[in-house]
């Protein structure tokens, strides 16, 4: 009976740490929401405006311009529309990423303040702008379904499945964001490095263009080394196809997520030590 009683003691204590954190995570992103866009008369419907705006220009560019052909099964070939959406559906998890991943990568040194008091958990300052940025993805996905359900009169039940991409998304940023924001305390050129490597990123990701342009001895190898590539495939699986076409290259970006997740977290950890002393 005692041993089950310093387990309880043990248990609830870690319970009550775990659920304080959450508490001060969520507030933290509630305050930062509230502050970007303070005083605007907009306020959080401007990151819905700007995902809107990179889809008329990415579709005007893609679609019109240079006349890049969809065939989508269950979806009309060769359609503005059905274009758009099925771009959306790529861009809105990409943009994101990015978004959160960038903002992560100086959350660290844009705190001195926070990361000098001892008894702040400094694992979660990288997490807050990557969280605010997910959430104000939700506005473009919010608009995305809706559009979808007006141009084809019905939505797919595959909807309910999209918490299972959301998780791989948010450990793949939250990975990287830990791993950037650690290391941009020693190297301040990593923002700006990132930000290069992101543009690469991005083109080499089948979001403006059909994977199947890709050469096909190439296919599989970008789908298997960029997450990004099946997590945005699988967005359109799930919102426009109605069924699962990726399952294995899903698979394989929850495995590479986790691991950059828990390779990045252990990096911060390492780093972390020293981030009062140099700041």
């Amino acid at each position: 009976m005692s041993g089950k009683l310093n387990w309880v003691r043990i248990i609830l204590p870690i319970n009550e740490l775990w659920w304080t954190k959450f508490d001060l995570l969520r507030t933290l992103v509630r305050r930062d929401l509230e502050a970007r866009y303070k005083g605007s008369v907009l306020g959080n419907l401007w990151p819905l405006l700007n995902q809107l705006s990179q889809l008329l220009i990415y579709t005007y560019v893609f679609s019109i311009i240079l006349k890049v052909k969809l065939n989508l099964k269950g979806l009309p070939a060769d359609n503005n529309i059905v274009f758009g959406l099925w771009l959306f559906a790529g861009l809105l998890p990409w943009i994101a990423f990015t978004g959160g991943l960038l903002q992560s990568a100086t959350s660290v040194i844009g705190q001195p303040n926070l990361v000098k008091k001892v008894v702040f958990p400094l694992a979660l300052l990288p997490l807050v702008p990557i969280l605010s940025t997910f959430i104000e993805s939700a506005f473009g996905l919010a608009a995305l379904i809706v559009l979808v359900g007006i141009s084809s009169h019905s939505l797919h039940g595959t909807l309910s499945l999209l918490p299972l991409v959301w998780l791989p998304q948010l450990l793949l940023t939250a990975g990287l964001g830990y791993f950037t924001a650690g290391l941009t305390v020693f190297l301040r050129d990593i923002p700006q490095t990132l930000g290069v490597i992101i543009n690469l990123w991005f083109y080499l990701t089948p979001i403006v263009y059909p994977a199947s342009v890709i050469p096909e001895a190439w296919r599989n190898w970008v789908f298997y080394l960029n997450p990004l590539a099946a997590i945005a495939e699988v967005y359109r699986d799930l919102v426009l196809v109605g069924e699962v076409t990726h399952w294995l290259e899903w698979a394989i970006a929850w495995g590479i997520s986790v691991v950059v997740f828990l390779a990045g977290l252990w990096v911060y950890r390492k780093l972390r030590q020293a981030f009062a002393d140099v700041l």
